[in-house]
């Protein structure tokens, strides 16, 4: 009798024991869900993760002794303060004319999405960026690299070149900020366009030919 007595008080004091592990599992998931929360609420609405500027349909003109330098147009501008580093973000996408002494446009940049690193001064283009200079050479790539303290644009991506009488492709790009000096740093080939004018036609025939022995870096 007395041991049938013990095993049902056993058999309750396991389930209290139960009831007791439940209710505090419960907590603790309970506890760690809105922990989870909050951290994805504090990390959301932290400072340094939220613009400080936003602006739309964006355009600035960069201007010295009354003559316009640089004209900048951007759909989207986002500013950011992180750690004191601010930076400027262009996530729709950019374009950038800069003008000579003589208020000549001598080179375009487009870009699918850019970003400034005002301390740095430094700029990053990147998704269909494509680069144009006075002459007409355009640069075509995704990725294209801007520093305003050397005055170099750079690239470590594939690039291509066109020009009046050429294509070239190639790993990696170097120019100055006019894109008048461009040198690809390992070009892997060269196509050469010929335009035949037929008078009786009276329109173009372009004829393409592949130069391999070309493997040099290539300066314009």
């Amino acid at each position: 009798m007395n041991q049938q007595k013990f095993v049902t008080n056993n058999k309750k004091y396991f389930y209290s024991l139960l009831k007791v592990a439940a209710s505090f599992f419960g907590a603790a998931i309970l506890f760690w869900s809105c922990e989870n929360d909050i951290a994805k609420i504090k990390a959301f609405s932290a400072p340094e993760e939220l613009p400080t500027l936003t602006a739309y349909n964006f355009e600035t003109v960069s201007s010295d002794s009354g003559k316009v330098k640089y004209f900048l147009k951007a759909p989207e501008l986002l500013r950011f303060e992180s750690d004191g580093q601010p930076f400027l973000e262009f996530p729709q996408g950019i374009h950038i004319v800069k003008y000579n002494n003589k208020q000549e446009v001598i080179s375009n940049i487009t870009a699918g999405y850019a970003k400034q690193l005002i301390n740095e001064k430094k700029w990053e283009a990147k998704i269909n960026v494509i680069a144009i200079n006075a002459q007409g050479d355009s640069l075509k790539t995704e990725q294209l690299f801007l520093d305003e303290k050397t005055e170099n644009i750079y690239s470590e991506k594939f690039v291509q070149i066109f020009s009046k009488d050429r294509v070239i492709n190639g790993i990696g790009f170097e120019s100055d900020q006019n894109l008048t000096n461009w040198k690809i740093k390992n070009p892997t080939g060269t196509f050469y366009v010929e335009v035949q004018k037929n008078s009786q036609k009276k329109s173009d025939s372009i004829t393409v030919s592949d130069d391999q022995e070309n493997q040099k870096p290539i300066q314009f």
